[in-house]
């Protein structure tokens, strides 16, 4: 896919990373749960230790989509792995194969940074996004749940 090119981001673009965020909560119906700034996407995936790392996609030269990922740990396996926090790619590009691409591109990059697995989770409405990943050989890990303390609950249990 010559149009398509697919790239490591930078500290410039943080403002971009920014506005995929945006949009993907946005899609996610979670627009009221943003308070990141390009600041802290500055400081946090592109300071000293970074957090994470991001992939930007760009088809015929406009900015596409992302992946912003980070690396977990399997104590059953005894290696690391990938965990894939979000995946984006602009409605009106969707159906090009960008996001096939970017999943491609994460593949490789765990492979190549010896992980043992990959791993991402979806909204249960979200049957598209469920469809696409299974037809690429993920499977749901039915099993399992997440569980999440954060805000006020989480301050409460550091405190207990």
């Amino acid at each position: 896919m010559e149009e398509l090119k697919i790239r490591k981001a930078n500290r410039e673009d943080s403002p971009l990373i920014l506005e995929f965020i945006k949009e993907l909560a946005e899609f996610e119906k979670l627009s009221h749960e943003v308070v990141a700034t390009s600041r802290h996407l500055e400081e946090t995936l592109f300071g000293e230790a970074p957090d994470a790392e991001v992939y930007l996609a760009f088809y015929e030269n406009e900015p596409a989509g992302f992946t912003l990922f980070f690396y977990n740990y399997s104590t059953f396996l005894g290696k690391r792995g990938l965990y894939l926090e979000d995946l984006y790619v602009k409605e009106h590009l969707r159906g090009k194969g960008i996001g096939k691409a970017l999943l491609i591109n994460l593949a490789k990059h765990a492979l190549d940074n010896n992980c043992a697995r990959f791993e991402w989770s979806v909204l249960d409405w979200n049957t598209k996004a469920i469809k696409f990943y299974e037809s690429l050989g993920a499977k749901q890990m039915d099993e399992w749940t997440v569980h999440r303390v954060s805000g006020e609950e989480l301050k409460r249990l550091a405190e207990t």
